[in-house]
C-alpha cells in the first residue's frame, strides 16, 4: 500500500535539523561564568552571529523551495536529508574559517588550505542538493509555471556548485589562499546568477508570455 508524502512532516524534521544546528554553534561558544570575561569573548559572538546568519539564510533557500513548487516524494526526501546532514557539517569549518579571517585563531597555510577545502565542499554539496531538488521536481511537476520556476532555480543553484567546485580547485592547489582567494571566488556568484537570470528569461519566460 502506498501512501502519500506528509510536507509538513519533513519540514517539521528539517526546522528541528536547523534548530539543532544552532544549538551546536551556541554550545561551542566559550562563556565564562563571569560577565567581564565574558564580554572579552566579543570575537566570539561575532563568529556566532555571521554563523547564525548563514545559517538562517541556508534555511530560508529551504523554506522556498516547498514555497515556491512543494514536490515531494522519496528522491527529495533523500535529497533533503543529505542536505540536512551537510547543513550539520558545515556550522564547523564555518566558524572555525571566520575566526581565521578575524585572527583569533591562528593557522598555518596548510591547515588554511584544508580549512577553504572542508568550507567549500560543504557548500558545494548542500548546493547541489537544491538544485538536484529542483531539477526532480522539474521533471515530474506537471504545472506549466511552477516546471518553468524550478528549472530556473535547479541551474541558478548550479551555479553554485560550479563557482563551489572553483573554489575546492584553488584551495588544492594553494593559489592566493593567504589572502583569501578562496573565499573571494564566491563573488562570482553575483555577475554569474545576474547574467543566467537575464538569459533565463529571455530563453524560457519571455516567450511563454
Amino acid at each position: 500500500m502506498k501512501f502519500s508524502h506528509n510536507i509538513s512532516r519533513v519540514e517539521a524534521f528539517s526546522d528541528a535539523v536547523f534548530a539543532f544546528a544552532a544549538t551546536l554553534m551556541v554550545v561551542s561558544i566559550d562563556l565564562n561564568e563571569n560577565f567581564i570575561l565574558m564580554k572579552s569573548r566579543a570575537f566570539s559572538l561575532l563568529t556566532f552571529g555571521v554563523s547564525f546568519f548563514v545559517l538562517v539564510a541556508l534555511w530560508m533557500v529551504h523554506y522556498n523551495y516547498f514555497r515556491r513548487v512543494g514536490y515531494i516524494d522519496n528522491w527529495v526526501i533523500a535529497l533533503n536529508s543529505m542536505l540536512l546532514f551537510m547543513v550539520l557539517y558545515y556550522v564547523f569549518p564555518l566558524k572555525s574559517l571566520i575566526n581565521t579571517w578575524i585572527g583569533e585563531d591562528k593557522i598555518t597555510l596548510q591547515n588554511l588550505s584544508e580549512l577553504f577545502q572542508m568550507y567549500s565542499v560543504g557548500f558545494l554539496l548542500i548546493f547541489l542538493c537544491f538544485a538536484l531538488m529542483y531539477r526532480r521536481a522539474y521533471k515530474k511537476m506537471k504545472s506549466h509555471e511552477k516546471c518553468i520556476t524550478a528549472l530556473f532555480y535547479s541551474r541558478h543553484f548550479g551555479i553554485y556548485v560550479i563557482v563551489g567546485a572553483i573554489s575546492v580547485a584553488i584551495s588544492i592547489f594553494k593559489l592566493g589562499v593567504s589572502f583569501g582567494l578562496p573565499g573571494m571566488i564566491y563573488f562570482l556568484l553575483g555577475p554569474f546568477c545576474y547574467l543566467h537570470s537575464k538569459w533565463f528569461d529571455k530563453k524560457f519566460r519571455n516567450n511563454t508570455l
